[in-house]
Parts: structure tokens; C-alpha cells; sequence
């Protein structure tokens, strides 16, 4: 069964906030609404998580060495997000 990084799966609540966020700031921006994936709201996404990422990561593994020891990967099957199941 394919196993996905547990780190990843903790950093997908937080990259659908970015996305949600920069999708209703390019809305604010040009006075209309836009949709997740606008041309201009992925790159500002990809920018942000690039910018991030490292620090994002260190935070999550900091967060799991202090939880008690056992199996932490997960089956893709077990996660789903807004945008439907994870890939």
C-alpha cells in the first residue's frame, strides 16, 4: 500500500490555508472573485510554501518527536482534504 510522509500530511492543513488566504486576497485585489487555481494565486502559493517550507517542516518534526513512539505513516487512503483525496 502506498505511504505517504506523515510530515506532509501535517503540512496540507496548513498549505490549504495559504491557498483559501491568497485566493480571497487576488479576489480583494482585482474586485472580483478568483478560484484556487488562478494562474496568479498558484504562484503566490508556490512562493510562499518555497519561502516556508523548511521552516514548516522543522516545526512539524519537532512537534512529532515529542509525541510518544509508533508506526506515523499513514495510507494515502486515510486522508482526505477539501480538494478531494490526496494524491
Amino acid at each position: 500500500m502506498a505511504q505517504v510522509d506523515p510530515v506532509l500530511l501535517r503540512q496540507l492543513p496548513r498549505i490549504e490555508q495559504i491557498i483559501r488566504d491568497e485566493t480571497w486576497y487576488e479576489g480583494e485585489r482585482r474586485g472580483c472573485p478568483v478560484t484556487p487555481d488562478d494562474p496568479i494565486v498558484r504562484e503566490h502559493v508556490c512562493e510562499i510554501v518555497l519561502r516556508i517550507g523548511a521552516e514548516l517542516r522543522a516545526q512539524i518534526l519537532a512537534d512529532m518527536a515529542r509525541l510518544p513512539p509508533g508506526p506515523r505513516m499513514l495510507p494515502i487512503e486515510n486522508h482526505e482534504c477539501e480538494h478531494g483525496r490526496a494524491a
